[in-house]
């Protein structure tokens, strides 16, 4: 076999990888699953935008409200046990679910009312989850470990929205059953990882060590410069909400092709990811980093003003391949650049930015559609992130200019200043 073939794989080498890699699979074809389901639902019944919106909201409020006690239990706790108890509490959010759907006609409250316990074991998870990788594989292996997770999380979101959007025709009840089963095999695959090697953070709790990630982040001009390009990006470029509309008013193409429309982001992704595991970023990081969010911007804008089927598709496909290489940069460097006892609290961080630039996206492309358009709240996201692509490029020098993605020149970045930032530019 090549040495490429060889590395391209080289992760899989890891008992525990193989399993967090199955574990990725199903736990995200079960997030993909459930949300198809509810945004579908929800729009059935009360027909309106603003209530697509609400559903990003209540998914969005845990992550700011624990986003900072997230972290502190993905340091100072088995991270493996931390997602077992987060899988155990959206497991029974989905019961709830089931539930709900079941009734002749479903109390949009109580929905809300779950989807915020959802968005809550998912706050406790995502630090735990994001903080595990690098402690099943060894850092020389962890780009590629990151490569192959995107990857596979971008799969399963193809996988999840079709099955999801099939099922849908039988009853959102029937996804949520479906949701329950994954639930429970992805606590038996995390029971049985046998890592031990995560450094357990031994700091009195206090204000200094709550806000610790916090404070490395914003001390660290390349780490706030990925995050916040993040944020801003997908705030504004965000259009999976109104998708259902797109599926029904615009393009008329029924649950079936809101699936479709779902899974069209994640196989360009897939295809993306599938390419950078052979042929990782090697050199230009920084730039290559900006213009792919660039891309995608200029993507989710073709998509808001198509009208035409494969059009729309080509264009999610265009944006989900551009956001699968920022997504591989910003989460290795990030990962990367950060000690293990503080993984837990920085992953708690910038999954809040995370969680705000795509459930906050969602509530701003909902509430915008209602009082300016579908159409125009989707087009002016598109174009304000080509301009938020261009306006780092200046904002933040260091992130433009990183080449390699190196450990040791990530981890040796001296904290940043105003003026230095400045002059730097």
């Amino acid at each position: 076999m090549a040495d490429h073939e060889i590395s391209s794989f080289v992760a899989f080498r890891h008992r525990d990888f193989r399993i967090v890699f199955v574990n990725r699979i199903l736990s995200a074809m079960a997030t993909a699953m459930l949300q198809v389901a509810i945004s579908w639902e929800m729009y059935v019944i009360t027909a309106d935008p603003f209530i697509l919106g609400l559903v990003g909201l209540c998914l969005f409020t845990p992550n700011l409200i624990f986003f900072l006690p997230a972290g502190i239990v993905a340091d100072r706790f088995p991270r493996r046990l931390v997602i077992l108890s987060s899988y155990s509490v959206q497991f029974i959010a989905s019961l709830l679910l089931f539930l709900v759907f079941s009734a002749e006609t479903p109390s949009v409250v109580l929905v809300l009312l779950i989807v915020f316990i959802i968005g809550t074991g998912r706050t406790f998870s995502a630090p735990a989850s994001s903080a595990l990788v690098p402690n099943v594989v060894p850092p020389e292996h962890f780009p590629n470990a990151v490569a192959w997770s995107n990857a596979t999380w971008e799969l399963a979101v193809i996988l999840g929205p079709m099955i999801g959007g099939l099922l849908l025709t039988t009853g959102a009840s029937t996804v949520c059953a479906i949701v329950c089963a994954i639930y429970c095999c992805c606590f038996v695959l995390i029971s049985s990882l046998r890592t031990r090697v995560q450094v357990i953070s031994k700091e009195p709790v206090r204000p200094a060590t709550i806000f610790a990630g916090l404070r490395y982040i914003f001390d660290r001009q390349i780490i706030l410069g990925a995050v916040s390009l993040d944020l801003f990006a997908v705030l504004l470029g965000g259009a999976t909400a109104l998708l259902p509309i797109y599926a029904k008013d615009i393009l008329q193409i029924g649950p079936e092709g809101l699936g479709i429309l779902r899974s069209s982001i994640a196989v360009g992704a897939v295809a993306c990811g599938l390419i950078m595991i052979r042929v990782p970023v090697r050199r230009h990081a920084g730039r290559i980093l900006l213009v792919t969010v660039g891309i995608f911007g200029a993507a989710i804008t073709v998509f808001g003003f198509s009208e035409t089927v494969w059009l729309s598709i080509v264009a999610l496909a265009v944006a989900g391949a551009a956001d699968m290489v920022s997504v591989y940069i910003r989460q290795t460097l990030i990962q990367l650049a950060t000690p293990d006892e503080m993984r837990g609290r920085v992953s708690a961080v910038t999954n809040m930015f995370v969680g705000a630039s795509n459930e906050l996206g969602e509530f701003r492309a909902g509430s915008l559609a209602a009082v300016i358009g579908v159409v125009t709240s989707v087009v002016a996201g598109g174009m304000g992130t080509v301009l938020v692509a261009v306006a780092w490029a200046f904002l933040f020098p260091k992130l433009r200019r990183i080449d390699a993605l190196d450990v040791q020149s990530l981890r040796d970045e001296e904290p940043i200043t105003i003026d230095k930032a400045r002059a730097e530019a």
